[in-house]
């Protein structure tokens, strides 16, 4: 690993976990908006957006503590080939559990959905969605890779991240930023996501995962690794990268915790 080990943050249920997300996010936010005054982030979907819904919709606990939200700009790391009201969606997930929700006072986030009238093909939806990356990103500049302020994601049963998935041939792709997926071994199979050399370049990392079902996953990810894409973003990243989980999650895994300040 890059210097140092991934932070692995455990707490005793949702409720404690979501204010130290909170007070995360707020301190990458505050970064972001130093460096180039938006809070550019990438969330995937799952339990994710539910619980991040329970992190900012939660009262400021300090100026610190503010979020900004109209000032973030709301990528998604990865897509489901399907429109933005379907079940399957994640930019619907996301606006169910959280943007619906989200008081006027707060701010409104701008948003970077899939462009759907190219849902038949892919290939030209992930290309249309790097070029949303490009626009935002480079600006102009040639950039290899485009930096996030924070990649916020969830890790699967099976240790897959964003749409990557384990062993998958996707893993290997060092030249898009945005791949499409026919095969998804979770349905549904047709999708696009972030690559990881785009993930692992993000200056923070942070994956949420929460209850009992997660622990074998865990355990492996943390004591073996195995090329587990949620490893595989451990190892590349190192200490930029911190798991928020519940106790339950990390039962019995054989990694060093670290208390939340």
């Amino acid at each position: 690993m890059p210097g140092k080990q991934p932070n692995l943050f455990a707490f005793s249920d949702v409720e404690a976990l979501a204010p130290a997300l909170r007070s995360y996010l707020a301190t990458c936010q505050n970064a972001g908006l130093t460096r180039h005054e938006v809070f550019k982030i990438a969330v995937s979907g799952g339990s994710l957006p539910k619980t991040l819904a329970k992190a900012l919709l939660a009262p400021p606990k300090s100026e610190d503590d503010t979020v900004k939200l109209d000032k973030w700009e709301i990528f998604f790391a990865d897509e489901r080939a399907v429109p933005l009201d379907h079940e399957d969606s994640n930019y619907g997930l996301l606006k169910t559990e959280l943007l619906d929700k989200i008081p006027s006072e707060m701010g409104q986030p701008t948003l970077h959905p899939i462009d759907t009238q190219y849902l038949n093909d892919t290939q030209e939806l992930a290309d249309q969605y790097e070029k949303t990356l490009v626009n935002s990103f480079a600006k102009g500049d040639s950039v290899k890779l485009p930096i996030f302020d924070l990649l916020l994601l969830g890790s699967g049963p099976d240790g897959h991240t964003c749409s990557l998935f384990p062993g998958h041939p996707l893993l290997r792709e060092t030249d898009a930023w945005v791949a499409p997926i026919e095969d998804s071994p979770k349905p549904p199979p047709r999708r696009i996501t972030l690559t990881l050399p785009v993930v692992t370049h993000a200056v923070k990392v942070a994956f949420v995962a929460t209850g009992g079902g997660k622990k074998e996953i865990m355990k492996e990810i943390f004591e073996q690794g195995n090329g587990l894409p949620c490893a595989l973003v451990n190892e590349a990243t190192g200490e930029r990268c911190s798991w928020f989980v519940d106790n339950a999650a990390v039962e019995g895994v054989s990694f060093p915790r670290r208390g939340f300040l």
